[in-house]
């Protein structure tokens, strides 16, 4: 409850300082009144609504009070808590109902009942439904400044004893009821504010002194206080005088740059104050100018943003957001589609002059760079910077500007500007390329490498450009004329990369002339081979930034790379191999072992890279696509360019590498000749370690060298290269020592077994499966151990290899022979059936031949007493027919070796020189002579025949005959020897 009490004197001002005062009022206080209402008026008392059940109410009650004497008269206001009906609220509100002077006596005791009752309440009388006080201010008006009060005031007591607390908040504000009304006859009140504000407004910019460009508009107080005070003077409502304000600062701003905070400030006032019903005719008229002016000014620094809202700025970003704001939150506004129904798609209007801007954009940028002057390679220069500067644009657009225009106003900036700006670049990059490829396609143009690499980088700013389509809503590829950009560069691409090519090769040649075949840093390796990969490197590394977007036409580049790349890799080989041997001359056998090591090193670190080209290259997604747009035909068509190229290249180094293995042992072999040759002669005396040992020590020393110089890999193919070597050697000095004493066997036997050991390394070297897998470590095996056997256990060894073969015939071209075969165990019989023969090879002129068959028990030596046995000769046939019978003794003792057999061979008779050999075939007597078997029973002569495919092999060719042929002394392996170089000579003669 609030009022305004009459001006007083000093002495009952003194009076106040004990006894605040309350709308309960003395009588003598009265009696000096003429009248009650006098003494307090109605209209001079107002009563706000009652907020229920709250320590923090909120009112936003607005009251004017008539002020008679501004210099003596007060504001006063107490605060009560509503308890009943008939409160002091209440009371209040019937002032009005009050007449004569007995109601108003009434109407102050019962406030002054409710007064009293505050301090008496906790009593718990009958009056615990009266109001409570809670606390009152006294303002004097004369302490009001001339901007008004808007403030917090602390809550006073009654008196001294009284305890009060809080605090309310009043906005407070005097202005008087005169004004002279000359010019409101003339002007409107709404255009007479107008022309004030629009005054202040000039003035008070004009006299910033920080920072004008970003005013905020606030005023001066008092020119503030002017506004105020015409504003209430002339009744203008809250939304008149929005209304007034946005007109003033949006035309203000037009001409000088403000704050867009204090426009979007405006507008949401505006907004809140709006009543459609309250604006009409000029008022509507005015306000829908202004809203097309600003939105016209708006538009236009759209338009230029780049130039107006620079992102360099970040100031500049934040007003350009601010501006959005405001335009986003008008075109929203009831007050804005009211004042302009016709501009209701103002967001279409916004993306149009975006894409006018970008326009205007790309053609001053066309301008400053001049791409259509000077040579082509000059344009192409200054292409590359329009692309570039188009590229920063559209980085720009999508991480600063799209995100303020698509917040505010809902408008796609980034999509609008990149299509355009594709669009623009496209037109102008193709007519540049046409004028390329025509000068690349006549025979006398050549590309030159600085006009290469400036394609290089147009392509690259292409690509670079095209990439940002994937941040486009909705994709359309189509639909962007960038789409097809990379078909423009083929011709360009196929001569850069000759160019490449040319520089590899250059590089290469310089790498190696420079090379001093000496480890660099932690590595095994020279410097030319750092080089070579770097230049591979730095090939490949340009083969993934150019990223080609067809992946089925990058197939031929692809191609094309790869053999440039095995190429270039087998000539730093060659030259590799050369300058080795340049420099082997005048060197001792360590250093040029050293850089034979290195020269491997070489040559494995570039084909370790090779071998990384299909995944460097991408083969499987070029395979996918030629799959894709060829079928079948068109995977086969990859794998056998591209693994077929990387095959043979990988094939070549091996060879090369190989090359340089047998170079490095070559150095070897005079000091391993020498220290097998001391194997070799030593005495037999001296035991098995001593005669080895220095071939171990030198073999130790080498390993030394070679573990230092090589990588892993190397050093296991120059092992093996060593093992092979030292396997040669020893098969060699063997053959060269046939017939000699078993010792000497046994010596070589016992070397062999510490070279595998030694290679073997405690499995740090060779795997024992390898170096015994080795063909000629198995030949070599097999020589020490038959020349170790007796010339008998040879003869033996021969007829069981005899035995072996027989059984793995399955149909030759010499024919068969068929027989049975059955033994009488308590005889000791063994009964031979030879039936006939079928398919022999002619051997005589008319085309036959005269066949008789030689049967015999073998080995001789182990049926000393078995003599030979012959069937009849059958004339001019192939198919003969014997069915003769043949005995022989044979005991237990003797068919119980895996060795004794059965020779059948088949001779072709001439009476006029020795007879012809047609074939053999052998029996082991371990097929029809062991107990158990049926040949072996009473039944053996109803079994069914035996059929053996006959053979025709020149004994020369196995080891066991160069052994027994070497041993001179033995009569028995001479005769052996003899009877079977008089087979072989007879199938020579034929």
């Amino acid at each position: 409850m609030l009022g305004i009490l009459l001006g007083q004197s000093p002495r009952e001002t003194e009076e106040k300082k004990e006894r605040k005062f309350s709308f309960r009022k003395r009588k003598e206080k009265l009696e000096k009144r003429s009248s009650t209402k006098e003494v307090l008026a109605a209209t001079c008392i107002q009563v706000t609504e009652v907020k229920p059940e709250t320590l923090n109410p909120v009112w936003n009650e607005h009251f004017v009070f008539d002020i008679d004497d501004v210099h003596g008269d007060l504001l006063h206001m107490d605060i009560w808590d509503h308890d009943d009906d008939v409160s002091v609220a209440e009371a209040c509100k019937k002032l009005n109902e009050v007449s004569g002077l007995r109601g108003m006596g009434r109407y102050f005791k019962q406030i002054a009942k409710s007064v009293r009752s505050n301090g008496t309440s906790s009593s718990g009388s009958s009056e615990d439904n009266a109001d409570d006080f809670l606390g009152c201010i006294n303002i004097p008006l004369n302490e009001i400044p001339v901007m008004g009060y808007d403030k917090w005031f602390k809550l006073e007591p009654r008196s001294s004893a009284s305890k009060v607390q809080g605090e309310c908040h009043l906005i407070l504000r005097l202005f008087t009821t005169q004004r002279d009304t000359t010019l409101s006859k003339r002007e409107s009140k709404e255009v007479i504010h107008k022309k004030m504000l629009s005054q202040i407004l000039e003035y008070e910019h004009a006299h910033i002194q920080k920072e004008p460009y970003n005013w905020n508009g606030q005023v001066s107080p008092p020119a503030w206080t002017v506004l105020s005070h015409h504003a209430v003077q002339t009744d203008l409502s809250p939304l008149q005088q929005a209304i007034i304000r946005w007109q003033c600062y949006s035309s203000h701003h037009r001409s000088q740059r403000m704050c867009y905070t204090l426009l979007l400030r405006l507008l949401r006032t505006i907004d809140a104050e709006w009543d459609p019903q309250a604006v009409q005719g000029d008022l509507e008229r005015q306000l829908s100018d202004s809203f097309r002016l600003y939105t016209d000014h708006c538009l236009c620094l759209m338009k230029r943003m780049r130039q107006v809202f620079p992102c360099t700025s970040p100031a500049a970003v934040t007003r350009c957001e601010l501006m959005l704001r405001g335009v986003g939150h008008m075109q929203t506004m009831p007050a804005f589609k009211t004042a302009c129904p016709l501009r209701n798609e103002l967001h279409l209007e916004i993306a149009t002059v975006v894409k006018k801007g970008t326009v205007e954009w790309y053609e001053s940028t066309i301008s400053q760079f001049k791409p259509e002057e000077g040579a082509l390679e000059e344009q192409l220069r200054r292409l590359v910077q329009v692309v570039d500067a188009v590229c920063a644009d559209v980085q720009r657009g999508q991480n600063v500007y799209n995100k303020l225009f698509y917040s505010a106003v809902k408008v796609d900036f980034f999509s609008i500007a990149y299509r355009q700006l594709e669009k623009l670049v496209a037109d102008d990059v193709s007519v540049a390329m046409e004028k390329v490829c025509g000068t690349l396609e006549q025979e006398s143009s050549r590309l030159t490498q600085t006009m290469g690499e400036t394609l290089l980088e147009l392509y690259m700013s292409l690509k670079i450009l095209k990439r940002f389509r994937e941040f486009l809503p909705l994709r359309d590829a189509k639909m962007m004329a960038l789409t097809g950009y990379h078909n423009w560069f083929k011709t360009s691409i196929h001569k850069w990369l000759q160019i490449v090519h040319d520089k590899a090769c250059d590089r290469i040649r310089r790498a190696v002339d420079m090379d001093q075949l000496e480890p660099v840093q932690q590595a095994k390796h020279s410097s030319s081979a750092v080089d070579v990969t770097a230049c591979f490197s730095q090939v490949r590394e340009f083969w993934k930034q150019l990223s080609w977007p067809d992946s089925a036409g990058a197939f031929i580049f692809v191609t094309r790379l790869t053999d440039n790349f095995c190429s270039e890799a087998m000539c730093y080989s060659e030259m590799i191999k050369r300058k080795i041997e340049r420099s082997q001359q005048g060197r001792d056998i360590k250093s040029l072992t050293v850089q034979l090591c290195i020269a491997l090193n070489n040559t494995e670190h570039v084909r370790v890279f090779l071998g990384h080209l299909p995944r460097d290259l991408d083969w499987q997604g070029v395979e996918q696509a030629m799959e894709e747009s060829c079928g079948a035909e068109g995977k086969e068509q990859v794998n056998k360019a591209l693994n077929g190229q990387l095959y043979n290249v990988d094939a070549d180094l091996q060879r090369e590498a190989k090359r340089l293995i047998t170079h490095l042992t070559d150095k070897m072999l005079s000091e391993l000749k020498r220290y097998l040759q001391h194997i070799s002669l030593s005495p037999d005396s001296i035991n098995n370690d001593d005669a080895v040992s220095p071939l171990m020590k030198y073999l130790r020393d080498t390993l030394v060298i070679l573990s230092e110089s090589l990588v892993k890999e190397n050093l296991a193919r120059v092992l093996l290269g060593m093992w092979e070597l030292l396997l040669r050697m020893i098969l060699d000095t063997v053959a060269e020592n046939m017939g000699v004493q078993v010792e000497f066997y046994n010596r070589f036997q016992y070397t062999v077994e510490a070279l595998v050991q030694f290679f073997y390394a405690d499995g740090e070297g060779l795997a024992v499966e390898d170096l015994k897998n080795h063909v000629d470590y198995k030949a070599l095996d097999e020589e020490l151990r038959l020349n170790k056997c007796s010339s008998f256990e040879l003869i033996e060894q021969y007829f069981l290899e005899k035995i072996s073969q027989q059984r793995t015939l399955k149909h030759t071209r010499f024919g068969r022979v068929s027989v049975k075969c059955y033994y009488d165990a308590s005889e000791q019989r063994l009964t031979v059936e030879i039936l006939h023969a079928a398919d022999l090879i002619a051997l005589d002129a008319n085309g036959l031949s005269d066949p008789f068959v030689i049967v015999e028990l073998c080995p001789h030596h182990l049926f000393p007493m078995a003599k030979s046995q012959r069937t009849q000769v059958k004339l001019k046939t192939l198919h003969p027919v014997f069915d003769e019978l043949f005995y022989f003794h044979v005991s237990p003792e003797q068919y119980r070796h895996r060795f004794a057999c059965l020779t059948f061979t088949v001779m072709d008779y001439d009476w006029l020189s020795t007879n012809d050999f047609a074939g053999e075939a052998l029996a082991p007597l371990s097929d029809f002579c062991w107990p158990g078997r049926p040949n072996a029973s009473a039944a053996g002569k109803t079994i069914q025949p035996t059929i053996l495919h006959l053979a025709r092999s020149k004994p020369s060719e196995k080891p066991i005959m160069r052994i027994l042929d070497a041993r001179t002394g033995d009569g028995e392996a001479q005769e052996f020897v003899r009877k079977l170089k008089e087979i072989e000579k007879s199938m020579e003669e034929e």
